[in-house]
């Protein structure tokens, strides 16, 4: 499906200064990056970037939920150092502002072609304020030319970083969102029939917007984590609701069932067009991961379009990759809430604020 907003390709970013907002809200631990999808999710963009002759770039981006407040645990410093072993022929440095002269002079003492990432955004309380100052401090402590969004994660918020310098610079999106957001809305709007939509995890209010969403499009929805095993109810002859469980010693249902697996593989193997949001189970006890494991398998194996959504879907399949790794996904994506507020049909303020086509 056609994107409908500007990208990289549609603009000149030879000799220009390029901010871009990245998501690298990536899983730490110890002080180190513990999982770096995320990080190299980005690399199509800033090699891009790199080989058609950005003068700089300078990268923006949150890690965890500091609240405002400068806290040493949740600095981009070890993340900076992720993306230089990962790039390194290239010059990958790192300030520790985000705004201010010490950032000016980083970005005055960058090599052409360099990359400066600065830190944490929401050390500061502006950042999730939507500040319009804040936003022109970056600009103006960066001498931004253009701004790149390719935070697919964070494009469903309203923040500085995501809206407000949106409508200082000429905003064009990166090759993550290009891809998520094309994948995501072909998924609802131009689909490969037969199309099924597995849907588990565990807020029944979360995920009730998406499955109305894809009530008239689908030709299968399954549903199974929590919100089947809370007893989720409809009466559409297109929906089957798990109907065993897997239970602890307590009698929680934390599984579905191999029959209730065993019949999700098979409207797998019957599709074209795959959407898969949430878990089936606690798949961080393995005792309570295998109907995940086993939908996770089958999709892999799938000859269809196959997209994985949602933050612990997306890391139990990226777990299961590094076991698995003949499997594949068309895509599997970085955003969590984001993909999901897209395949409700939700507007995504980060996206919608990027320059048309």
């Amino acid at each position: 499906m056609e994107f409908r907003k500007k990208t990289i390709r549609d603009v000149e970013v030879a000799g220009k200064v390029v901010l871009v907002r990245v998501d690298y809200n990536v899983p730490m631990k110890d002080g180190r990056v513990a999982e770096d999808m995320r990080i190299r999710a980005s690399l199509p963009t800033l090699n891009y970037l790199m080989e058609n002759g950005a003068k700089k770039i300078i990268l923006i981006s949150h890690l965890g939920r500091p609240d405002g407040e400068v806290k040493p645990e949740f600095s981009l410093g070890p993340v900076a150092g992720q993306l230089a072993s990962l790039l390194p022929e290239k010059n990958v440095d790192f300030v520790d502002e985000t705004v201010g002269d010490k950032v000016k002079e980083a970005v005055e003492n960058m090599p052409e072609g360099g990359i400066l990432m600065l830190e944490n955004l929401r050390f500061s309380p502006a950042e999730e304020e939507d500040s319009d100052e804040f936003a022109h401090q970056i600009v103006d402590a960066t001498g931004a030319e253009l701004f790149v969004q390719d935070g697919f994660a964070v494009i469903h918020r309203a923040h500085a970083s995501t809206d407000a310098i949106a409508k200082i610079l000429p905003a064009v999106a990166g090759f993550l969102v290009e891809k998520e957001v094309s994948s995501l809305e072909g998924a609802i709007n131009d689909p490969e029939h037969p199309l099924l939509v597995i849907i588990g995890g565990a807020k029944v209010e979360d995920k009730a917007p998406m499955i109305e969403k894809f009530l008239p499009i689908a030709d299968m929805i399954a549903v199974g984590g929590k919100i089947a095993a809370d007893g989720y109810k409809t009466t559409d002859e297109k929906v089957y609701v798990a109907e065993d469980f897997i239970e602890n010693e307590e009698g929680a249902k934390l599984d579905i069932g191999e029959n209730s697996a065993a019949r999700i593989v098979e409207m797998i193997h019957d599709a074209k067009t795959i959407v898969w949001n949430g878990t089936l189970g606690m798949v961080e006890d393995e005792r309570y991961a295998q109907s995940s494991l086993a939908i996770a398998t089958a999709i892999g194996m799938a000859d269809a379009m196959t997209i994985v959504g949602g933050g612990d879907t997306t890391g139990f399949v990226e777990s299961v990759l590094k076991e698995e790794p003949h499997l594949t996904f068309s895509l599997v994506s970085t955003g969590g809430g984001a993909s999901l507020e897209l395949l409700s049909g939700k507007e995504l303020p980060g996206l919608e604020v990027l320059r048309n086509r």
